[in-house]
């Protein structure tokens, strides 16, 4: 797991800002019934995001972060990945989460942020459409880049392994980084033994070769899941990872 159970985005709440939120159930086209989080944007801007959690799936750190981003003028949804395992109900922190990851799959995760793509763009009038994801969900932001029904603005991963196997089927990114359709940014720790800097170069490379717009961005001597407000000392990097994801946005909204 990327963060601990109570562990926070490192944003601070935008003060008197007062953003509604909803707890879903939405299905997916193979008939899934899924949880989800929605929080909404007082002044939207068309943007929208879809986020993907880490191996535990949906939970507070999650949440909150759709919260930072309605704040911020982008409707958000945060997707469950276990709803064809462990069902809709909200879970509590001794969940047992590693069982569900082995037995998600790429078909599934497809599934699931197509519905809450499809439910972003019907419900709050979304016109540019990106995917942000964290650790295991890094690389499947990554990956959502390869479905074009999708017609994504963009697509962000902040430490998603981009070589090697996936627990779920889902393909490396770097093996599939031809068949991207639309930027793409990843930020990386510079002390992420996960993710050798070898790899993030490659990536890198097979993105300018494909002709993809990309920034891959990685901070010096932070740890995998340095975005985490508890670790005040990678505080500067965290506030320079969040202004360039929201930079992100905003200029591949624009377009």
């Amino acid at each position: 797991m990327c963060f601990d159970v109570d562990s926070q985005p490192p944003i601070a709440p935008i003060a008197g800002a007062a953003v509604e939120h909803q707890r879903l159930e939405l299905t997916a086209g193979d008939g899934t019934r899924f949880a989800a989080f929605a929080a909404f944007a007082a002044t939207p801007t068309g943007a929208g995001i879809v986020i993907l959690p880490d191996v535990r799936g949906l939970y507070h750190f999650y949440e909150e972060l759709a919260l930072r981003f309605a704040e911020a003028g982008v409707d958000a949804v945060a997707v469950d990945y276990f709803g064809r395992t462990a069902g809709v109900g909200q879970r509590g922190d001794d969940f047992e989460y590693m069982p569900h990851v082995a037995q998600t799959t790429w078909a599934g995760v497809q599934a699931d942020v197509a519905s809450a793509a499809a439910w972003l763009r019907a419900e709050r009038d979304v016109s540019a459409l990106f995917t942000i994801g964290f650790c295991m969900g890094g690389r499947l932001s990554f990956d959502t880049a390869t479905i074009g029904d999708l017609s994504l603005a963009g697509v962000i991963g902040l430490y998603g392994i981009v070589s090697g196997p996936g627990r779920n089927e889902a393909p490396a990114p770097l093996d599939v980084a031809a068949s991207m359709t639309c930027p793409v940014l990843g930020l990386f720790g510079g002390a992420d033994t996960a993710i050798p800097a070898d790899t993030i170069a490659a990536f890198d490379t097979a993105l300018t070769g494909a002709g993809v717009e990309h920034t891959l961005h990685t901070y010096p001597g932070t740890p995998h899941s340095f975005f985490d407000r508890k670790f005040a000392e990678f505080a500067t990097e965290s506030a320079d990872a969040w202004d360039r994801v929201l930079r992100f946005v905003a200029t591949n909204t624009k377009r």
